[in-house]
């Protein structure tokens, strides 16, 4: 059950300008946010992530203590220590210790996610693709997302995203799957999460066009073949009536 949490957002959105009249205007260009996410649940945990024009920079693992580049460009111009995301992550908890007492333990609101799976390119047989499981509207941002082919749980080719924060305060997740389509296989995208009373399959399978029987290619070449003669024979009669009308008059002027 999630108690509370606590959620302390920064940004940074400055630019100066020239104005007109030669003063100084502070416009919004460029928004750099960091966020720190303290919630309960089976004891403390939480959630520290930098964002660039909306666009994760890195977030922090803290179990591994470590800070996990996104967008590995902007790790060759700065970098981030992990034990600044801890110490704020640590107050961050104080606070919410003192917010849970003042609220009486009020119970936060677990929200229902959303889930859509699609495949990253159309499907062709023998081709390799991906399994896309984009999962919405989380909160809190503790989630399993798994992956089953034909019933069966997928161990192999799967990755996904780490929670991206969006302007509700609620999150998203992403899991991808690699695999080679085939017309007998069908898979599942797994969620489970506090706001669903039991886990959601969301289901997917390949939509191949079914092969045409003989008759049908049959009927289809028969079909090609007339089109064919037909615009040979139209384009010969339009050929012989221009050279007819092209021919010397019949009628000459006076002399």
């Amino acid at each position: 059950m999630i108690l509370n949490r606590a959620l302390i957002w920064g940004a940074l959105a400055l630019t100066t300008m020239m104005g007109p009249s030669g003063s100084e205007d502070i416009v919004a260009d460029h928004i750099g946010a960091y966020g720190i996410n303290v919630y309960h649940s089976y004891g403390p945990s939480g959630y520290y992530t930098h964002e660039f024009d909306g666009d994760e920079e890195f977030y922090v693992d803290l179990e591994k203590r470590e800070t996990v580049w996104n967008l590995p460009l902007f790790s060759k111009f700065r970098r981030f220590d992990p034990q600044g995301a801890l110490r704020n992550i640590a107050t961050a908890k104080h606070n919410l210790e003192v917010l849970i007492q003042r609220s009486n333990s009020t119970t936060a609101t677990n929200k229902v996610p959303e889930v859509t799976v699609f495949s990253k390119s159309p499907m062709m047989l023998g081709q390799p693709n991906t399994l896309i499981c984009h999962v919405d509207n989380i909160f809190p941002p503790v989630i399993n997302i798994t992956w089953l082919k034909n019933g069966q749980l997928v161990i192999e080719g799967i990755s996904e995203t780490s929670f991206l924060s969006k302007d509700d305060h609620s999150f998203s997740k992403i899991s991808y799957l690699t695999f080679l389509p085939s017309d007998d296989d069908v898979y599942d995208c797994k969620v489970e999460h506090w706001g669903l009373d039991k886990p959601l399959l969301k289901h997917w399978e390949p939509d191949i066009p079914a092969p045409m029987s003989e008759l049908t290619e049959t009927v289809v070449c028969a079909l090609g073949l007339t089109v064919g003669l037909v615009g040979i024979v139209v384009g010969t009669v339009l050929i012989i009536r221009g050279l007819r009308s092209g021919g010397p008059s019949r009628h000459q002027g006076p002399l």
